[in-house]
């Protein structure tokens, strides 16, 4: 499954950059969002407790950021693990495009599913992949343009 989608946030370039690699900010944009904790720059681990359909499950992963590009582009790669509902894993690119006083967030993410969850059907799947990354993208751009606007 893919999603693509291009969001505007009312701040600079640098200030989303930085939000983007924030695991408070992170934390609180994550839909389901229990657990967050940065080892290092490029290593993150998370719990996150998801309904899809009639399947609610609890997440265990990590995520590896490559910053190699930043701020103009970066990319992450995870996997995540829910017991008996199965797994995800994927990645993302994001690219960060200023616009005046803006910035322009592009994306686009890649996601592999298996277990229970897969077996729910790719219309109720991909529907909730574009429910709850639209969720994070609109909290994302709200908190950054309220710390920018502070």
């Amino acid at each position: 499954m893919e999603l693509n989608d291009e969001i505007r946030i009312a701040a600079p370039r640098d200030v989303v950059y930085r939000a983007l690699n924030d695991p408070d900010v992170l934390r609180e944009c994550i839909p389901g969002c229990e657990e967050l904790i940065q080892h290092s720059p490029e290593h993150l681990e998370a719990k996150v407790v998801l309904k899809i359909g009639p399947v609610k499950a609890r997440f265990s992963g990590e995520v590896t950021l490559d910053n190699s590009k930043a701020p103009e582009e970066f990319s992450l790669t995870g996997e995540g693990k829910g017991g008996a509902a199965g797994f995800a894993k994927g990645g993302a690119d994001v690219s960060l495009s200023p616009d005046g006083e803006e910035t322009v967030l592009s994306y686009t993410a890649k996601v592999e599913i298996g277990g229970k969850i897969a077996q729910l059907g790719s219309r109720l799947i991909a529907g909730t992949a574009k429910k709850l990354s639209a969720k994070f993208f609109d909290r994302f751009g709200e908190i950054v343009a309220e710390q920018f606007a502070d």
